[in-house]
This record gives structure tokens, C-alpha cells and sequence, in this order.
């Protein structure tokens, strides 16, 4: 199974493979000890708010155990981790560890989250951002809060709500992201997961849980050319993973052009719950999928398409002006 997942995400990975083991001019540099910061908290916190120029923070390999907050900066971030190959997660040296849950008394479930990024035209590269907690309550990797944000090359751990895609647009690109329960959710954003390996740690959930709540809501995830199958070294029993159920009633989500293993379901999707089904209004939507989870006879408030939805009606036409299309 491992071999057969390093093999999937050399598939899906399309930027080029190169290193970047030195801080480009001008970063902001972490590491434990000869940096400009220990910490990537601080280094976060050296940036004015109000400073409209490009920073950029170089970490270097470790593990950092903290929680980070980006607030909503005024010029653009870019945050690099530091790995022989920028193309993928797999090199990724850089982890951000953090362990909160509900249950282990956080206000609200964003602020369980390792990595809180609350600022417009953020870029982050490979970096492994996990939330330890565990099985058990909502506990965030990431709370991603506003548009522009991209996220290349990076790795997302968790167990339940792993991903949280709220608000603007995003994306998601040579990504890992792993859990077992709404591990990739939200409200209002619209998110783009491309070239990525979606992992499920365990049976008996949904992948998405999509919160789009009207019919004028903006969101909509789509989950285009990834790979989705059971975490290197778990089983798990075939049949009983869900692309998605709806957090609302108007979730919208799509699978496009995906290999889908057989942990999922021939239905391919499910409701909310048995007393809120939630189905009557949704977008579960799929093209060109491969694989045994690909078959058998889906959902009846789902869809098949004619043709694969654009990167520009998720993202907008100008979406080249913040996206590194090398990733893509």
C-alpha cells in the first residue's frame, strides 16, 4: 500500500520537482536555533498588518508545537517549508503539530485549528500542518478564512474536520489530506483540491461536508484529478466511505476525473442523517471518475456531468493573478 501511494502522488503531482533548502532573499527565517525566530508564531507576528508589501518566512526542517494565527495582513505571504522536492508533500520536512478539540475545551471548533489563516493572498509550501487530538471531537488542521489563499505541496492531518474551506476562494494543489469524519468542510468558500491524495484513516464517513446553506451562496468544492483511497498501512472495509453528505441543504461538491478505491460506497454519496436528510436541494455532482469506487449506482440526488467543470468557474477568470500555476 505504500508503494502503490507513492506512485499515486507521483501521478497526480504536475509542477516540477525542485529544491528549496535555502531562504529566498529577503525571508523571514525559523528554525530552533541561528534564525531570525524560533518560532513561527513570532515570526508571523513580525509582519505590520498594515505593511502592503510581499514577506515571505522560511522555515526550516523540525517540528514546531504551537498554534498559529495569521491575522488579515495588508501586503501578500508567502510561507515556505523547507524540502528537496517543492513539487509534492512527500519530501516535506517542515511540521506544524498542534492538539485541540472541542472536547478539549476550545471555544469554537476554528479555534481548535494548528494553522488559523485569516489574511487575504496567502501562499503556503510544503509544510505538514497536523492536529493531533485525535479520535474522538472536532479538531481542526486548518481554518482557512479568506480568499486568495493557496496551499501548495502541503500536508493536512487530522481525524474529524480536518480541512476547514470557510470563506473566499482557495486552493489546494499536490496536497495531502488525510482524516475519517467531514474532513474536508465548511460554509461559504469556494474551494479548488487538485493533483492531491485524499487518505481516509477510517470507515463509516464522508470526505466532504459541504455548509452552503441558499441557493445564492457562492460555495462549491470541487475535488478534481486527486486520488481518493485508505491511508498507507489501514484497512479499511470496502464500500463504507462517502464522497460527501450535506452539513446544509444546498452543499455543493464535485468529483471530477478522480480514482476513487473501492472504500467508497457505490452510492456514491449520503444524507445528513436519517431525520435531516438535507438532500432535496443539493449539487453532488461527479465526471470522469475511475476506479472500483467509481461504480455501481449512485445516489439519486446526485448527478453525473457531460464535461468537467473549469478551474475559472470555481476560481474566477483571474485566478492566474494569485494561483502558482506551476502546480497545476
Amino acid at each position: 500500500m505504500l508503494a502503490t501511494l507513492a506512485l499515486l502522488a507521483a501521478f497526480v503531482g504536475t509542477a516540477a520537482a525542485t529544491s528549496r533548502t535555502s531562504p529566498p532573499s529577503g525571508s523571514i527565517t525559523v528554525c530552533s536555533s541561528g534564525c531570525n525566530y524560533a518560532t513561527i508564531q513570532a515570526a508571523v507576528s513580525s509582519i505590520s498588518t498594515t505593511s502592503t508589501s510581499t514577506h515571505s518566512i522560511f522555515i526550516y526542517s523540525g517540528t514546531y508545537t504551537e498554534q498559529v494565527t495569521i491575522p488579515s495582513l495588508a501586503g501578500k505571504l508567502n510561507i515556505y517549508g523547507y524540502t528537496t522536492n517543492t513539487a509534492s508533500y512527500s519530501s516535506n520536512v517542515v511540521n506544524l503539530e498542534h492538539s485541540s478539540s472541542l472536547a478539549s475545551g476550545a471555544t469554537s471548533d476554528e479555534y481548535t485549528a494548528a494553522l488559523i489563516n485569516l489574511s487575504e493572498n496567502v501562499a503556503v509550501y510544503n509544510i505538514n500542518i497536523k492536529n493531533t487530538y485525535g479520535k474522538g471531537s472536532q479538531a481542526i488542521a486548518l481554518s482557512a478564512y479568506n480568499t486568495e489563499q493557496g496551499y501548495y505541496g502541503v500536508g493536512l492531518y487530522g481525524y474529524q474536520d480536518t480541512l476547514l474551506a470557510e470563506t473566499g476562494n482557495q486552493i489546494y494543489a499536490n496536497c495531502y489530506i488525510e482524516g475519517a469524519v467531514d474532513f474536508i468542510f465548511g460554509q461559504h468558500a469556494r474551494a479548488w483540491i487538485t493533483g492531491s491524495t485524499i487518505a481516509v484513516s477510517a470507515g463509516g464517513g464522508a470526505i466532504t461536508a459541504n455548509g452552503r446553506s441558499s441557493s445564492s451562496d457562492v460555495s462549491y468544492y470541487v475535488i478534481d484529478s486527486s486520488t481518493i483511497a485508505a491511508k498507507s498501512g489501514t484497512s479499511i472495509t470496502s464500500g463504507t466511505v462517502y464522497l460527501g453528505r450535506p452539513w446544509s441543504e444546498y452543499a455543493r461538491v464535485c468529483f471530477q476525473k478522480c480514482s476513487l478505491s473501492a472504500i467508497i460506497n457505490s452510492a456514491g454519496w449520503e444524507e445528513w442523517s436519517s431525520s435531516t436528510p438535507n438532500t432535496a436541494d443539493v449539487t453532488f455532482e461527479e465526471y470522469d471518475n475511475t476506479g472500483t469506487g467509481a461504480s455501481g449506482t449512485r445516489a439519486s440526488f446526485s448527478t453525473k456531468l457531460s464535461s468537467a467543470i473549469s478551474i475559472s468557474t470555481i476560481l474566477g477568470s483571474s485566478y492566474t493573478s494569485w494561483v502558482d500555476t506551476s502546480y497545476l
